[in-house]
Formats: structure tokens, sequence, C-alpha cells
């Protein structure tokens, strides 16, 4: 795949997409006709409904994955080409249209000083008490106890990388865009800024998390930050991204 432009903009949107039919060209035309200055790639995870064709009839700029390989392997892909082809940010950006890329200029000024900034609903606004973020609440206390940083938003899935991140990003195996993710990058002494941001309430397709699903996820994450992430070697962000 050839790189997507030779002009001045030094963000990429790493779109990844799963069975998005129904949403990836409201997301991408949005893109593309209200935020010109920022490039994107859609990644299309081995969908199968009409996504990747979606894709191809619009002309989309788009990696097709061959099979379903999951969100982590989805986004790493992502991250690897935002690299390759020199881009100083990139955007880890949902295919559901929940994200705003209204909120992206406010991330880009926040990046002067930190290596990954995350888009935040509760930056200026209190989390309510439900039952949805529980698991929320109770993965920001186990990053307070264990990296001793308080986020306020872990499970937020609009997040912006440096070079650096984005190399260590590219490079590391079960290096997925999660909240433990976040554990070892702070613990490897990188910089953590979040920014208030609104999100959009899905239009089309259901979410796979349903309340099962949600605590195990929960379970998993808060065992990996507690004890997995401990027996990870640190990542030299010094040396990356050079």
């Amino acid at each position: 795949m050839e790189k997507i432009s030779e002009n001045q903009n030094r963000v990429l949107l790493v779109i990844p997409a799963y069975n998005e039919a129904g949403n990836i060209e409201r997301v991408v035309d949005d893109v593309i006709e209200n935020y010109p200055q920022y490039d994107y790639v859609v990644v299309n995870d081995g969908s199968r409904d009409a996504t990747p064709e979606i894709c191809r009839r619009r002309g989309y700029h788009f990696l097709d994955m061959p099979i379903n390989v999951g969100l982590s392997d989805a986004v790493q892909a992502g991250m690897m080409y935002a690299y390759a082809h020199g881009y100083d940010y990139a955007v880890q950006f949902d295919g559901d249209g929940q994200h705003d890329p209204q909120y992206i200029e406010a991330m880009v000024n926040a990046m002067d000083d930190c290596d990954l900034c995350i888009g935040s609903r509760f930056v200026e606004k209190k989390k309510p008490h439900s039952l949805r973020m529980l698991g929320s609440r109770l993965i920001g206390g186990t990053l307070a106890l264990t990296v001793h940083r308080r986020i306020k938003d872990p499970t937020s899935g609009m997040r912006m990388y440096n070079r650096r991140v984005m190399k260590v990003m590219s490079e590391q195996v079960d290096y997925g865009p999660e909240p433990d993710t976040i554990a070892h990058l702070i613990r490897s002494g990188a910089r953590v800024k979040e920014v208030q941001v609104e999100m959009r309430e899905r239009i089309a397709g259901k979410s796979y998390l349903n309340l099962t699903r949600s605590l195990r996820y929960m379970t998993h994450m808060c065992f990996s930050i507690m004890f997995i992430q401990w027996c990870r070697k640190k990542v030299n962000l010094k040396e990356a991204g050079k």
C-alpha cells in the first residue's frame, strides 16, 4: 500500500473495523469532509459483512486483514503502518462512530510533553455511579494502586500515541491497546495525559461487550495490571522512536 499523503499532516487516524458496514461510511466521510488535515487508514479486521466492499467501492485507504485477528493485532498493524510512514502521532479511532474527531486538535496540543494522550470522558465531568462504570472504577483503582497514577478514564478507546510508543506497540508481542498496556508504559517511563472528550452513541450494530464479557474483561485487566505486567521487561522509551 502506498503512503497515504505527502502533505504536512502528521496525524494518522487508525480505524480498526470489524463488521462495521453500518457505520464505516459515516465515520470515514466525516474525517474526509470535515477534517482533511488528518490522514486515516481503516484496518478491516476480517469483517464478514460488507465493510471491505464499502471501503473498496468508496476508495477508502484501508488495510485488509485476511482473517479476524482481533482488536490488538488490528491496532498493531495500524501502528506499524503509521511508524513506517513517518507519522508523528497515531490515533486509535473506533470505527463505530463513537469517537468525535473534533477533539483530536486538543489531543495533539497535549502531546508536546507526553507520550500518550487519552480522550477521557471524565476529566471535567464526574464518572456516574452505574454498573457500566464499575469496571472502569476498579481498573482505575488498580492502576492507582500499582503504578501510582490516577487515570480517570482507563477504558477509553480513543488514544493518541507519539512515535516512541508507536514503535513499541509495533514491535512488542501482546502489546494491545488496553489499560494493562498503559500500566506497563507508565512503569517504563511514559508520560500520560488525559483530554476531555464527549463520546457519541453508536448508531448501527451492537457492542460485543455484554455483562458477562464486561465482567470477564474487568477481571482480566485487573489481574494483568496487578500481576502479569510486573513480569514483563520494561521497554526503553528513550531509544524508541529514533
